[in-house]
């Protein structure tokens, strides 16, 4: 009786020991078919096609204020969840820069890392008469009623800012008067401007892809230094006399709370998918620019972007 008992304990223990671990979770602080959303479903894919997760990776989508829903989310009720991941990007610290999450602030979340620039864009729909930056900025100079402008940020956000910079590089100065409209996420921005609610969409290239390939929307210029792998028929700005650079960093942040050793093996996960065939062909796909900062490394880049994202939003006017 006794050999019996302790057989079963035996056999008790191992199956404890043999149930798989809990699968991963990546929040997308937006609607499907945005950024975030991208961010999630790309990376969790690759974590587990790559075997750095041992089942795949579970995508949740929680739209709402900006992203602020899903930072008070991990804040308040997760903060010591191991297994989650939450996408972010340049609008998240922009948001956090302007105090748009109410009162919460970079610190209370730890950055795992970014693995890949979103070069920023401004569309317009396929029949739109305007054909390039000056037609935009003469049509805003000419009447700044005239040109509306539809970003997944929300105002003052980053897709807001992207316009604005082009405008001040033009010597634009009442960016006041420029109208925009904020959505939630980049879909709903290119929908926004295709049916003629507004002129331009002002977003990220992967939001952008498919509808440039299916001849639905026109790009009137790419903001980065060199034109995207892929897509080199879209001119610069700054080849169109306009000095303006704004990618969209594309990344993860985690509760604040976890262990360094949980950290660190996030950010060990994101470098090995950084630098996996699979990622970089996801780049190439998706018209993403190489763009590598993990662990401590990041953490420290994110505090510098956040004062200076601050600093420029007092110069724009968006913040006092």
């Amino acid at each position: 009786m006794k050999l019996t008992i302790l057989r079963s304990a035996a056999a008790g223990a191992l199956a404890v020991f043999a149930l798989p671990a809990m699968a991963a979770e990546c929040i997308a602080p937006a609607n499907p078919g945005g950024g975030w959303d991208f961010t999630c479903r790309q990376i969790g894919k690759i974590l587990f096609d790559i075997g750095q997760e041992g089942q795949p990776v579970q995508v949740t989508n929680m739209a709402g204020a900006g992203g602020g829903l899903a930072f008070s989310h991990v804040v308040n009720e997760r903060n010591t969840d191991p297994e989650l991941i939450v996408a972010a990007s340049s609008a998240t610290t922009t948001r956090l820069a302007q105090n748009a999450f109410g009162g919460a602030t970079a610190d209370q979340v730890r950055w795992v890392g970014a693995i890949g620039a979103d070069p920023g864009v401004l569309v317009v729909a396929a029949d739109s008469p305007l054909q390039n930056l000056d037609d935009m900025v003469n049509a805003i100079k000419a009447d700044p009623a005239s040109i509306a402008f539809a970003g997944g940020s929300a105002a003052g956000g980053f897709d807001h800012m992207k316009p604005l910079q082009v405008l001040k590089a033009a010597g634009f100065d009442d960016i006041r008067s420029i109208k925009y409209i904020g959505v939630d996420g980049g879909a709903d921005a290119i929908t926004q401007t295709i049916g003629g609610f507004t002129q331009v969409m002002t977003g990220d290239m992967s939001e952008i892809v498919g509808f440039i390939k299916s001849g639905e929307v026109r790009a009137l210029a790419v903001l980065t230094e060199e034109r995207v792998p892929g897509f080199e028929d879209i001119p610069t700005a700054r080849e169109q006399g306009y000095d303006v650079v704004a990618v969209n960093w594309r990344g993860l942040y985690v509760p604040k709370d976890i262990s360094d050793d949980a950290f660190n093996g996030w950010a060990a996960k994101l470098q090995a998918v950084a630098d996996s065939a699979e990622w970089k062909a996801a780049m190439e796909a998706n018209g993403l620019a190489p763009f590598t900062k993990v662990g401590g490394d990041f953490q420290s880049w994110v505090d510098q972007v956040i004062a200076e994202t601050e600093t420029l939003s007092k110069e724009i006017g968006v913040i006092q």
